[in-house]
């Protein structure tokens, strides 16, 4: 979505012409409506007022009556500049209807009317009376219809306000299109990117409600494709360099033997046969990798006792333990029951004891401990051995993954990359602690079932 114009895609662009059109309707609909309010609502303000100044120049003329008691000669002067201040011209009818006169600037001659009212909007007429009794009546003609002025002035106050709200309605469209639309951009943007192989390519936008956890989620996913893809090339480079020693080694003593250069020896052979019995364990090693991740959708759950398993395996590791020149210790809890695969807590078990009679020095210590801890099994496998480094210890659970004292040994680095798979399979978790020159710690916990009651 490439900005065009008013620096919007073709999403932005229908966005701000939809808040457009209903900002137009809306203010024009609201202008309508105050136009025909205000005009109405002056309308019958200006009849009011004018009724009322009626009203004044009758009392007017009705007080310049009774001061003569007669129309002849009365002063209509006051009634006629009621009339004036209230921009209409005067007209005084007797009780006979005949003109009697008229204020300041006041035609004279209207013939006879009567007293009903009279006709047209600009006219308004109210009774005079004196001492009780009616002798006359009095016209105000105005030239303009009520609220005509006024009403001018309110529509075009009402239309600058129109005009200034569509402006601003408007530009607060733009802005709002414009915020709505920039987060999308950028993910398409993105998104075009990193399938073109720009591993780095990310949003980096933030946005209102669910458009910027969009972004973010789409950032977070990126980098998750990222690191599984970083991931995987170091697992092929890592097995890869696992497979290219044997092979070489096997590459190199066939060809000797195909062309003759050295004779086959029991010895020779033997040699041979070790470096393909380690292409098989590293073969094997993958395997059982992809079957415990594979686990973690489908493990065979049933009551086990977790000290059980751990005696068992540890019995069974105790001949490889003691041959590597290891002191063997086990301190078990009775019982401390889960619900769990047993063959696969054999295998993770079993994975950490071989870990530690392949790293361990001859004459360093292994003690097994299982114990309950509230809710929880734990499981330690404790080794006086020589530690791990700190800055490598967070890596001792990566696939393939061996330190730098570890490269003297043989190995893959699989084995406790799967004994985390099988503990997070069973929902568990799986830690490390170590110091250099101190021995390490492997602490498996998984969810403790209820204790059955013993038999007595």
């Amino acid at each position: 979505m490439n900005p065009g114009r008013f620096g919007l895609g073709p999403l932005g662009r229908r966005m701000l012409l939809a808040f457009v059109l209903v900002a137009v309707s809306s203010v024009a609909l609201l202008t309508a409506a105050a136009l025909v309010g205000v005009g109405r609502g002056m309308e019958v303000s200006q009849k009011a007022d004018r009724q009322q100044a009626t009203e004044a120049a009758s009392n007017a003329a009705g007080a310049a009556y009774e001061r003569i008691d007669g129309w002849a000669g009365a002063d209509l002067s006051r009634a006629g500049a009621i009339a004036e201040a209230a921009g209409a011209r005067l007209f005084v009818v007797d009780a006979a209807g005949a003109s009697v006169g008229g204020g300041s600037g006041a035609p004279g001659g209207q013939g006879k009317g009567g007293l009903g009212p009279a006709g047209g909007a600009g006219v308004f007429e109210a009774a005079v009376t004196a001492n009780g009794v009616v002798v006359g009546a009095v016209r105000l003609v105005y030239l303009t219809a009520a609220g005509t002025g006024a009403r001018d002035v309110a529509w075009s106050w009402i239309a600058v306000a129109a005009v200034v709200a569509l402006l601003v309605a408007v530009l607060a469209s733009w802005a709002v299109t414009r915020r709505l639309t920039r987060p999308i951009a950028a993910m398409t943007s993105a998104a075009r990117a990193f399938t073109a192989g720009d591993r780095s390519a990310r949003a980096g936008v933030t946005g209102p409600g669910e458009i910027g956890e969009l972004a973010h989620a789409f950032d977070s996913m990126a980098e998750t494709v990222a690191r599984s893809e970083q991931e995987r090339r170091n697992v092929t480079a890592d097995v890869a360099h696992e497979l290219r020693t044997p092979l070489a080694a096997l590459q190199a003593g066939l060809e000797e033997l195909r062309d003759g250069l050295v004779e086959p020896s029991p010895h020779g052979l033997a040699g041979l046969h070790d470096q393909s019995l380690r292409l098989g364990r590293v073969v094997s090693d993958l395997a059982e990798l992809s079957a415990a991740e594979a686990s973690r959708v489908s493990v065979a759950r049933a009551e086990v006792d977790l000290s059980r398993v751990a005696r068992d395996e540890l019995a069974v590791r105790e001949p490889q333990l003691r041959a590597a020149g290891l002191v063997v210790d086990g301190r078990f809890d009775e019982p401390v029951p889960v619900r769990a695969d047993s063959d696969r807590l054999h295998q993770a078990v079993g994975n950490l004891l071989a870990n530690a009679a392949r790293y361990c020095r001859p004459g360093d210590r292994v003690t097994v401990v299982v114990r309950s801890e509230g809710d929880q099994a734990v499981v330690e496998v404790v080794d006086s051995g020589p530690g791990i480094a700190a800055d490598e210890l967070p890596h001792v659970f990566d696939r393939l993954w061996r330190g730098r004292a570890a490269r003297q040994v043989a190995g893959s680095g699989i084995g406790l990359a799967v004994a985390r798979e099988i503990v997070m399979a069973h929902g568990g978790a799986i830690e490390a602690a170590s110091r250099e020159g101190a021995g390490t710690t492997i602490t498996i916990r998984l969810p403790r079932s209820p204790a059955s009651p013993r038999e007595p």
